[in-house]
């Protein structure tokens, strides 16, 4: 959303003070009604899922966390000295 224009009026009158501050509130409840009504979107609970559906999510979670963990591991693996991690411990030549 774009920030309001700011208009610099002059109010001459407790009137039209009272006018403004009607129109600010009515424009303040819109934007409140239309936030409310995304926010709503957003957290859609789905009750009507089937076993499949659950299935599915759980191999499709399962997937996602071993390549992360996967990643993770080449990471460290190739870049250990920025996770602080000491080398191996080097065999001395006597």
């Amino acid at each position: 959303m774009k920030p309001a224009p700011k208009d610099i009026l002059d109010y001459r009158s407790l009137d039209e003070i009272q006018r403004r501050k009607d129109q600010v509130l009515n424009e303040l409840r819109q934007d409140n009604s239309q936030i409310s009504t995304l926010w709503n979107q957003i957290f859609v609970k789905r009750e009507n899922s089937t076993k499949a559906d659950y299935i599915t999510s759980l191999v499709s979670n399962g997937i996602i966390a071993f390549d992360t963990f996967m990643l993770i591991r080449k990471l460290m693996k190739s870049y250990r000295f920025l996770f602080g991690s000491s080398s191996r411990k080097r065999k001395r030549k006597k």
